[in-house]
């Protein structure tokens, strides 16, 4: 999986990149090699928001695109829940396609034992 780390109004640091890749790490192991997950980290500037440490993520699969958007006032904490929220959506997805295979499956057999009927 390849990540793409942009940062608006907030540098991205060395530390903060590694920090992205770790938590995205799992990630990486469900989706194929060709997913590409682009993440952006920004800074509000409007004072009166508390939680001002935005993290959105746009992760690319084959034939769906799965995103997610976290908030707090620290950016390592929304990096975090960006990570446990996009696990979360590509394990349903995972799931649905696992489903639907066997479902296929299922209607297939069903259909080849009343044609022989």
């Amino acid at each position: 999986m390849r990540i793409d780390i942009r940062g608006r109004n907030v540098e991205v640091t060395e530390e903060l990149r590694e920090h992205v890749r770790k938590s995205f790490r799992r990630v990486g192991r469900q989706v194929s090699d060709l997913a590409i997950l682009e993440v952006e980290l920004y800074e509000e500037r409007n004072p009166a928001i508390a939680d001002d440490k935005v993290a959105e993520a746009t992760l690319h699969l084959k034939g769906v695109t799965l995103r997610a958007r976290e908030r707090s006032p620290a950016m390592t904490h929304s990096v975090h829940h960006l990570a446990r929220d996009v696990r979360r959506q590509v394990k349903r997805h995972r799931e649905k396609r696992r489903k639907r295979t066997q479902t296929r499956r299922a209607m297939a057999r069903l259909r080849g034992r009343s044609a022989e009927s």
